[in-house]
């Protein structure tokens, strides 16, 4: 057929929404990383995208770290990071690189519980159990800044972690209890 005056014989192919969409998806940035967690040496590929909360448990398999809110507002994800408290859900893996992890996985020493452990369990400091990772760690990173806490320090740790069946009554209890055990080691 022959082209009209001011038209192009040959027309460029619609792109169509689905194939504009296709087209648009980039395979996501990679970055090695290496961390110490719990005492062993790790290093991976991981998305550039990937939170630190998803990398210790889907990457890592240490499923102990909870995924509660994506927003840091519960402290189920907290993990320490060189020796800091903090919540893996608003942190990306990248951030972690040449880091030291601890999570509530490396918390117990040669089969031992921790005297945390020992002392919700024994205290119960805990009932359905999703909070408990993230108590644990931030009642352990607070202790070893305060290893005689008094109640309403405590209390004020911990404040950023929530716990939607004790009443933290217990919480609390099994924390000065560690805090006993702790100092009498």
């Amino acid at each position: 057929m022959p082209a009209r005056k001011g038209k192009r014989a040959t027309a460029a192919p619609r792109r169509t929404a689905a194939r504009k969409a296709v087209e648009a998806v980039q395979p996501a940035a990679r970055q090695r990383i290496r961390v110490t967690v719990n005492g062993h040496p790790y290093e991976a590929d991981v998305e550039a995208r990937t939170l630190l909360v998803y990398f210790l448990r889907d990457t890592l398999g240490l499923t102990g770290t909870h995924v509660g809110c994506d927003t840091t507002s519960c402290g189920a994800c907290t993990v320490l990071l060189n020796g800091e408290a903090v919540k893996s859900c608003t942190l990306f893996a990248v951030q972690a690189d040449e880091a030291e992890i601890l999570t509530v996985e490396g918390l117990a020493k040669d089969g031992e519980l921790h005297p945390l452990q020992k002392a919700f369990w024994e205290d119960h400091g805990l009932q359905c159990g999703f909070c408990t990772p993230g108590m644990l760690m931030t009642a352990y990173a607070f202790l070893m800044e305060n290893p005689h806490p008094s109640e309403e320090e405590i209390r004020v740790a911990i404040s950023g972690n929530l716990c939607r069946c004790t009443g933290y009554m217990n919480i609390v209890k099994a924390i000065q209890h560690a805090a006993q055990e702790m100092a009498a080691r």
